[in-house]
């Protein structure tokens, strides 16, 4: 027999909520002072509103309730989640893979809430992380960001889908036709100028050398229409712009309260400022809420899933769907790890040889990840990179000869080894 983690113990007074967007199914579960062993159950339907939520509050304080759990529910979580935290209850966000309904059982939103409730009181759900106020606000910053960059990016793809439908091929000379120079011919089209050696000679810097090409790649039949269109693209662009710049500078100020943190992270490899923001955005900096790193590598899904029946291990390799945020950062700086001359690099390197570029991206994210763990959880921890020459110093030598002679081998020829004298 082994000692497990599990307690049996009862929550003597549990609240759940089915939630929905307009109104919630609120069960409560309390002792039975009249009858021990047995249990009292009231259930109630309670309007989404903020004055109806605060009188929730109310009487789940006043029945006593030691813990509410609810379901994560699209954002309508968020509102009961947010005020019942505030009036002093132990709030629980729960997966909803965790209460599954269960075939067969009638489905109505009391007794789901009432399901609920009898599965938390026996303690068999997990808490998600929901990270606290300032870096809630942070991560509302970031995410945002995000999409604002997207938005942009989106423009800038209409812009050049509209010059190819004018025959301006501007995009086969220029490799950016966002630059400088690009900006500055876009600005005259889109302004009625059409003659293409004046476009072509608001060129600058390298590009006058390509003043020839730019004036055939100009020629072409750029309408009112286009231009009319393309003065709205632009106008746009500038205008998201302007947005993701003001948006940097608050969240600059947000994260002035972490900027230890963040210079710790920017010291690993592929992280820069703005991905060590998005990390802190995404996990928080208390890592207390992770015990070890593997947990927090599960939770970000960089870890594979177990699945076995009947002895047999069926689909380990694949990791789920997790946080999307902090799987696209952490997969950028992989990537740009894997072209630098460190441990990280090496390590993304050996694998993508081995597994392909995928496997190896998320291999050493999941190291970043783990760094990434221990950096927040110590702060007087540092990074220390092993070096590229870390896994061949540490293969055993006998080993590194056979896997040359194999490949030689392979190559078609006889290997025959002589020590050195």
């Amino acid at each position: 027999m082994e000692q497990t983690q599990d307690v049996e113990e009862i929550i003597a007074r549990v609240a759940a909520l089915d939630i929905g967007k307009a109104e919630l199914v609120c069960c409560v579960r309390i002792p039975d002072p009249g009858r021990p062993g047995r249990r009292l159950q009231e259930v109630d339907r309670y309007s989404t509103m903020t004055r109806s939520l605060l009188r929730l509050a109310d009487r789940l304080v006043e029945l006593g309730v030691s813990r509410v759990v609810m379901e994560a529910t699209s954002d309508y979580w968020k509102p009961p989640f947010y005020l019942l935290e505030a009036a002093g209850l132990e709030t629980w966000l729960v997966n909803a893979k965790d209460v599954k309904h269960l075939p067969g059982r009638p489905k109505t939103d009391r007794l789901d809430a009432v399901w609920l409730c009898k599965v938390a009181e026996r303690q068999m759900l997990r808490a998600s992380f929901v990270p606290p106020l300032p870096i809630r606000q942070l991560r509302d910053l970031t995410r945002y960001r995000v999409d604002l960059v997207n938005a942009c990016t989106a423009e800038k793809n209409r812009v050049e889908k509209l010059l190819e439908d004018a025959c301006i091929k501007v995009s086969v000379v220029a490799s950016d036709i966002f630059g400088v120079s690009g900006r500055d011919m876009l600005a005259a089209l889109a302004g009625g100028e059409r003659d293409p050696k004046v476009l072509a000679q608001l060129a600058r810097s390298r590009m006058r050398a390509k003043i020839g090409d730019l004036e055939e790649a100009f020629t072409g039949y750029f309408t009112d229409h286009h231009a009319y269109l393309l003065a709205k693209m632009l106008a746009r662009i500038d205008q998201i712009e302007a947005d993701i710049a003001d948006l940097e500078d608050r969240i600059g100020d947000q994260i002035a309260p972490f900027a230890e943190a963040v210079e710790r992270l920017d010291e690993i490899p592929g992280i820069g400022r703005v991905t060590a923001h998005v990390i802190i955005a995404e996990i928080g900096t208390d890592m207390t809420r992770f015990p070890t790193p593997g947990h927090l590598a599960s939770w970000a899904r960089f870890a594979p899933g177990v699945k076995e029946s009947a002895g047999k291990k069926k689909g380990t390799g694949a990791t789920g769907h997790g946080n999307s945020y902090l799987a696209r950062v952490l997969g950028e700086a992989a990537v740009c790890a894997g072209k630098t001359d460190t441990f990280l690099g090496e390590r993304y390197r050996r694998i993508a040889r081995r597994r392909g570029r995928k496997k190896a991206i998320v291999a050493v994210g999941r190291s970043i990840l783990v760094i990434v763990w221990h950096l927040l959880s110590d702060p007087d921890a540092h990074f220390h990179d092993l070096g590229p020459d870390f896994y061949d110093n540490r293969i055993n030598p006998e080993r590194k000869r056979r896997n040359h002679v194999r490949q030689l081998q392979a190559l078609g020829y006889n290997v025959t080894l002589e020590p050195v004298a």
